[in-house]
């Protein structure tokens, strides 16, 4: 006999697919088992006992008389002494049939092959591959291929979800809002759902949800916070959530696998139902058989008993029962796939019961997966809500952000910058922690790579922030930390992809003294500037640029007023509209740097403030025009560098303000004696040009400090060169020099003299004379260093 433990595997699953079995699945799953036992039951019945028993059955005319056989003589007294022995008691006995125990067998194995209906023979066999068909429609969906691996993923995510220490923890975060913002929020909602219309009442409200009043919030824990395993483990299962939610939102195959494995348990239990009551009647006790066999047996019409009958019988009523049972059952399960939309799920009674406002609703397999859930306990879906959550997940992040950022660590990673503040630097963060409002010391925060950061209310901690830099960052901010910014933020550095990711918080920063844009502030088919008014930035001294301008923006001249310094770097395109910058009139610093500018902007020489012009990297060929800069007084920074300007005009000598000027990277062959005759001059770069000779004018410059010819073709110097004893810093560097005047030794503040890459074979023993040049100031080769004398080098050497 097989034990029924044995068919187990068709219908147990592991114990964790379980939330994924509703109760009509529970309910017909031990159905199944109880079918299932009365076909086993039938079955070892029809092997372990006779099937059938047959007997012969005479028949005859009515006129036809039996014919007595011939007797024998000894028969014949034995019957003249049967009156006499009437008397005595007699055995009974039965109609002899002259047949053997191995005809008796033939005879019943006949009957029971021609005479018994199918019906009747079959029927346990038929229960028993009902029942397991039925095993397997109840739980295919596990075991096929494209669905089973999603199950197993689900179910192992749903596990680790349940059992987070997160999950109660979140809940604990989000409930503990401001009791103001609940109370608006609450409002809020109850005036949404009276205004809903009656069709969207039908949104999905599962039963179970509405079956837990109760509300989940836990109290706010105290120091017993997670600790740093435990957030990773958290995290890890947010990205595990997001990965498996957008895998198994693609398509619904879930939901169409358990269809039609309803659809055909359905269709099986009509079938079952239709021809069982048809032919439940066929199985009778008593057959009438009529088989052939005489020429073996002596017998053609026999009456046979089948022995099973009335039990099959009784089985098969029980059996109709069980099957309609389940098919009721099953009929139910058609109407709740068909009848619901389970391709949705709806967290709303999640979002007003735990106070999580963003957690998505679902869609196709996920939400079909949810409502199955929900069918077996609804705690097991609120708790998996908090992992679709972004509110629940920032705030993990905060918290995993804590634990690795504490203080202390922070500041050991202060720096002091270039403005001699004390900087802070943060890159590639999930989030900003909350420990950097603990280093109150803080003067310059920059955030690199930091999406979706909120600044909350403890930045008014900072006190000392003057500077803030936000590098391919998202930065909201909180109510509080705007205020706070609004009066103490001082200087502003944003770098974008998109004018769209400028804040707009920034346009309010009524403080703000400088402000540093880089990204596009254009599109590249209408050239509109995207940059809305800087009316209230009234402190505004310096703005910065760096994108495609086409045109110097209107909402500049809002802070013409007050604005001191612009600086625009173009990426090459081709800056043509300029009209605006005569309106600057207290500009004293511009930089229009790769902005393709052939000639110098006229807007310019209106500017009758300006102190420092920066023209870098454009396409001047002639400056013809700087003869207009002799109306600006106050001129004295002229960076003409990285052009193409293959001579410098006479009129440069009416530039008598200057003192810094630089001609480096451009083509200029020729220095006109001219040049000399701006005698404030304290620093001049004519490096990377085609310059042969120096004018001995030059020794009129007696205020210079810096003079740089590196990168040219000179192959002499004048001796009035070094009468310019203010010099520290002379690079003769890449030229043709072979020989150094011992005049040199009239430089004696010199510091660094570069000599390298020309022709030199000695250096001169003056160059003793030079006290302040050192040998880390002398840039010249080691070979060429040894023919000074030991004693000038030992001097050089001594620091």
């Amino acid at each position: 006999m097989i034990p029924v433990t044995e068919f187990r595997q068709f219908s147990e699953q592991q114990p964790a697919l379980r939330v994924l079995k509703p109760w009509w699945d529970v309910f017909t799953d031990y159905l199944s088992v109880v079918m299932l036992m009365i076909g086993v039951f039938g079955c070892t019945l029809q092997v372990m006992q006779d099937k059938i028993i047959c007997l012969p059955q005479r028949t005859m005319s009515p006129n036809q008389t039996v014919p007595l056989p011939n007797r024998t003589e000894a028969e014949l007294e034995e019957s003249s002494l049967m009156p006499h022995l009437a008397a005595l008691p007699k055995e009974m006995t039965g109609l002899k049939t002259d047949l053997d125990l191995q005809q008796y067998s033939f005879i019943n194995q006949m009957c029971y092959e021609k005479a018994l209906h199918w019906y009747a023979k079959y029927f346990p066999y038929l229960v028993l591959i009902h029942t397991l068909i039925f095993m397997v429609c109840s739980n295919f969906w596990f075991k096929f291929p494209g669905s089973s691996s999603k199950i197993e993923h689900f179910i192992s995510i749903l596990g680790k979800c349940f059992d987070s220490p997160w999950t109660t923890r979140a809940l604990s975060e989000v409930s503990g809002e401001n009791p103001e913002e609940k109370d608006h929020k609450k409002l809020s909602a109850s005036r949404c759902s009276i205004s809903v219309a009656p069709e969207e009442v039908n949104l999905e409200k599962t039963q179970s949800l509405r079956s837990i009043p109760e509300k989940i919030v836990v109290d706010k824990p105290t120091a017993s916070a997670l600790d740093k395993k435990e957030g990773e483990q958290a995290k890890a299962l947010f990205e595990k959530v997001k990965k498996f939610r957008l895998h198994v939102e693609e398509g619904d195959i879930l939901y169409i696998m358990y269809v039609r494995q309803t659809v055909v348990k359905v269709f099986k239990f009509l079938l079952i139902l239709a021809y069982n009551s048809i032919l439940v009647s066929e199985v009778q006790i008593t057959v009438k058989c009529n088989v052939d066999i005489q020429d073996m047996t002596g017998y053609k019409h026999f009456s046979c008993n089948h022995t099973m009958a009335h039990l099959f019988s009784k089985l098969s009523y029980c059996y109709l029962c069980f099957v309609a049972v389940y098919g009721l059952t099953s009929l139910y399960t058609s109407y709740w796939l068909f009848y619901r939309s389970l391709k949705e799920y709806s967290f709303e009674y999640v979002r007003q019961e735990t106070g999580i406002d963003d957690i998505p609703d679902v869609k196709n397999d996920f939400a079909f997966m949810l409502h199955m859930i929900d069918q077996y306990d609804p705690l097991y879906s609120k708790r998996f809500a908090v992992f679709l959550s972004e509110v629940s997940e920032n705030k993990l992040k905060q918290l995993n952000l804590n634990h690795e950022w504490t203080a202390e660590k922070l500041r050991q990673r202060l720096v002091t910058n270039a403005h001699n503040r004390l900087e802070l630097q943060l890159f590639m963060l999930s989030g900003l922690p909350d420990t950097i409002f603990e280093v109150t010391e803080l003067q310059s925060l920059k955030l690199e790579i930091i999406y979706n950061v909120t600044m909350p209310a403890s930045v008014s901690k900072l006190e000392d922030l003057q500077e803030l830099s936000l590098y391919q960052c998202c930065l909201k901010l909180h109510t509080t930390a705007t205020s706070f910014l609004k009066e103490n933020l001082k200087v502003l550095r944003v770098k974008f992809d998109d004018s769209r990711e400028l804040p707009n918080w920034l346009y309010g920063l009524r403080s703000l003294e400088e402000l540093y844009l880089t990204g596009s502030l254009s599109s590249d088919v209408s050239k509109n500037v995207i940059l809305e008014s800087l009316r209230e930035l009234k402190c505004l001294k310096a703005l910065s640029l760096k994108s495609n301008l086409a045109k110097i923006p209107q909402s500049i001249v809002d802070v013409s007023s007050h604005l001191l310094r612009l600086y625009i770097y173009n990426d090459g395109t081709k800056l043509v509209m300029l009209n605006n910058l005569k309106k600057m009139i207290n500009l004293t610093e511009l930089e229009l740097v790769r902005c393709d500018l052939e000639r110098i902007p006229h807007a310019i020489f209106s500017l009758s403030n300006l102190q420092q012009l920066d023209l870098k990297e454009n396409n001047l060929r002639s400056i013809e025009e700087i003869v207009s800069f002799q109306h600006l007084r106050k001129l004295t920074c002229l960076k003409l560098w990285f052009n193409s300007i293959m001579y410098i005009p006479e009129h440069i000598k009416k530039l008598g303000s200057l003192e810094r000027l630089y001609f480096s990277h451009n083509k200029i062959e020729i220095l006109p004696s001219h040049l000399f005759l701006c005698n404030k001059l304290r620093y001049l770069d004519l490096s990377n040009n085609d310059i042969r000779f120096i004018p001995p004018e030059i020794g009129v410059l007696q205020s210079l400090l810096y003079f740089s010819v590196n990168c040219n073709k000179i192959e002499n110097l004048p001796d009035e060169l070094f009468f310019c004893k203010k010099l520290k810093t002379l690079k003769l560097g890449k030229n043709a020099l072979s020989l150094l005047s011992p005049k040199v030794s009239y430089l004696a503040l010199l510091t660094h003299l570069e000599l390298k890459g020309n022709h030199f074979e000695v250096l001169p023993a003056e160059l003793g004379s030079c006290r302040v040049l050192k040998r880390s100031g002398l840039m010249v080769e080691d070979t060429l260093f040894e023919t000074l004398p030991s004693e000038v080098r030992a001097q050089m050497k001594t620091e």
